[in-house]
């Protein structure tokens, strides 16, 4: 993590957005030695996996219904 001091932070804020968005790195603003601000890349949260396949699988007949076959089991 990079530490910077507020008056160096204003002269080159425009690059330095960038450079955290592209590389990741946080960088800490100080004023007067004392750190009070943070500048971190934004990072979207995963997709949920509920509904990710909504429309790419399908189902076939009755998939909660009674099963017609029967089953033997071992006793």
């Amino acid at each position: 993590m990079r530490t910077l001091k507020a008056s160096e932070f204003k002269a080159k804020c425009l690059a330095l957005m960038d450079e955290v968005a592209r590389g990741g790195e946080e960088v800490v603003i100080t004023k007067n030695g004392v750190p009070v601000s943070k500048l971190v890349p934004v990072r979207t949260p995963p997709e949920s996996l509920f509904g990710r396949h909504r429309g790419r699988i399908a189902s076939r007949g009755d998939v909660v219904g009674p099963v017609e076959d029967a089953w033997e089991a071992e006793g």
